[in-house]
């Protein structure tokens, strides 16, 4: 008996270690998207104080605002993925809206 209680906390063990290393690589990913993020933002401030292009600026911008896009619509992916269809149909819907208020503006402007 003192043998399946050992392998059956070794596999909640394994499955916790999965589950940590999992959210530490997110917790990573996000804290350097946020520093890129942060410094195209600034370079986009300093081109713009210095009198560049808006068109550079708002690029830099766009590019900002679809990295953070990337990272949240992944984290929505895995919050909607296990749930039902009525979950699935609204996270593409709005992943569809996102997406044409960040292209039709490009796209007309």
């Amino acid at each position: 008996m003192a043998e399946k209680k050992s392998s059956s906390s070794t596999k909640t063990t394994t499955k916790t270690t999965r589950t940590r290393r999992s959210v530490w690589g997110l917790n990573k990913i996000s804290f350097y998207l946020m520093g890129a993020v942060a410094i195209l933002y600034l370079i986009g401030l300093i081109l713009s104080a210095c009198g560049v292009s808006l068109t550079v600026v708002t690029a830099l911008q766009n590019v900002a605002t679809a990295l953070m896009l990337c990272i949240v619509a992944y984290l929505g992916w895995k919050y909607v993925r296990p749930k039902q269809t009525v979950w699935l149909v609204l996270y593409f819907v709005l992943l569809l809206v996102i997406i044409a208020g960040i292209i039709v503006p490009l796209i007309v402007g």
